[in-house]
């Protein structure tokens, strides 16, 4: 069974499903319903979709599935977003710490050079203090 397109092939517009047909029963339904958000995906986007959904959104287990980078994980995901109608990011990507910063909090909670909760601050303010 093919996949419901989202546009229309002709001219791009958005299609409108109007009308619908249970194989069981023989009903047919006729009217205006409006689309799933996941049908503006391509199938190499929903491919996507569907293994961070499997693999619970667990960037570094998509790595090792996927066999691809970081950055690369990131640019699909973002990618995805964008497709849905949304901009990936915003407030919280500008002040999110880098893995690198978040490694050295880590290391300092460790090596006893912060406390805890010191290091739960400076985690969720993305923000990397003088130790």
């Amino acid at each position: 069974m093919q996949a419901l397109p989202s546009q229309c092939p002709i001219c791009g517009g958005e299609i409108i499903v109007s009308r619908l047909h249970c194989r069981e029963c023989d009903v047919t339904i006729d009217g205006r319903f409006s689309s799933r958000t996941f049908s503006q995906l391509t199938p190499q986007q929903m491919d996507f979709v569907e293994t961070f959904v499997r693999l619970e959104g667990k960037i570094t287990h998509m790595e090792k599935e996927l066999g691809l980078s970081y950055p690369t994980i990131r640019n699909r995901l973002h990618e995805v977003i964008r497709a849905l109608g949304y901009e990936p990011g915003g407030e919280e990507e500008d002040s999110a710490l880098s893995e690198a910063e978040r490694e050295k909090i880590l290391n300092d909670l460790d090596e006893g050079k912060i406390s805890y909760e010191e290091a739960i601050q400076r985690i969720e303010g993305g923000e990397e203090l003088e130790a």
